[in-house]
């Protein structure tokens, strides 16, 4: 049995299909709330309820388990998330008991430009996060990924809401040349999925990437071309950026932005060009040849109703 966490989110959801395609006994973990979950379609999953940070149910939820898959991750949610609290004291509790039920490995999605000593929040949880589970002494592979992207990603729908919101210009952090490595979420969710045939990979920290480097301002110029918006480009200094989002993120939660949108872009997030055809065999996917999903969809409607949704109204 295979256990993924943040099996409802978008990498999940991928990563799920083709475990199951593959003939794989998978459970996915949902946290107790008022929202239906969303869980891939037609495919026999089994269900474990629980928040990752409850030690009783989490050994529920891994008995009879013998491969995690973590994928949980509270950035896109921005301010209202505890990043601390949800990625590092819920690994934590997931170690335990997952030694205790005597699982035999753990794969972690974390990010290219992952380190503890980063001064960037997400990163330095993430690094954080891959800290424990090396020390864990279960067998281990953590996958630092690029930026992932598809239907209903964070990255480029995010992106295309924002758009939607803001008329005539787009900000962007200034200069716009820091340097990212979006990954095809399909062939992120193959790649881990042959990990399970692939023992030369345990124990070992892999930084995964799609076939082509990118500046944030191409990847914007991208998601205009895609959806159709209009907008010019204007380049602000970071940190008045980050203002801007702190300020938005506490006065409309549901915005469809997250702050920590901007460590993501501080710095090039890249790798090897090479590495999906040399770690998986794979040859990977070009990011404009996939952004048809940008195009079929009312994205002014999808932030109001984003807006709407958490709001209560």
């Amino acid at each position: 049995m295979i256990l993924v966490t943040g099996g409802t989110g978008f990498v999940g959801q991928a990563l799920i299909r083709h475990l199951i395609d593959e003939g794989r006994e998978v459970r996915t973990l949902i946290r107790p709330s008022g929202l239906t979950p969303i869980l891939p379609t037609g495919l026999p999953v089994d269900v474990a309820l629980s928040n990752i940070n409850d030690e009783r149910n989490m050994r529920a939820a891994v008995s009879g388990v013998d491969t995690v898959y973590h994928l949980v991750g509270g950035e896109w949610d921005g301010t209202s998330v505890d990043l601390g609290e949800l990625e590092i004291e819920g690994t934590k509790t997931l170690l335990r008991v997952s030694q205790e039920a005597g699982v035999k490995r753990i794969i972690y999605l974390s990010h290219l430009g992952a380190d503890r000593a980063s001064a960037f929040p997400v990163m330095k949880v993430k690094g954080i996060v891959e800290e424990f589970i090396r020390r864990s002494g279960m067998d281990f592979t953590i996958i630092r990924s690029g930026l992932v992207y598809g239907p209903d990603d964070h990255f480029t729908t995010g992106l295309a809401k924002l758009m939607a919101v803001y008329p005539f210009m787009f900000f962007l952090p200034a200069p716009g040349t820091a340097l990212v490595q979006p990954v095809w979420v399909e062939d992120l969710a193959v790649g881990m999925a042959w990990l399970l045939d692939n023992p030369e990979l345990k124990n070992q920290t892999l930084e995964i990437g799609g076939p082509e480097f990118l500046t944030i301002e191409e990847v914007a110029q991208m998601v205009i071309q895609a959806t159709g918006m209009q907008r010019m480009l204007v380049h602000l200094r970071p940190s008045y950026l980050r203002m801007v989002a702190v300020t938005l993120s506490y006065m409309y939660p549901a915005f469809p932005h997250s702050v920590y949108w901007l460590d993501y872009l501080a710095n090039d997030r890249t790798t090897d060009i090479d590495s999906m055809s040399r770690l998986f065999g794979l040859l990977p996917e070009r990011m404009n040849s996939h952004l048809g999903y940008l195009s079929k969809k009312n994205w002014r409607k999808a932030a109001r109703e984003d807006l709407r949704r958490q709001s209560g109204k």
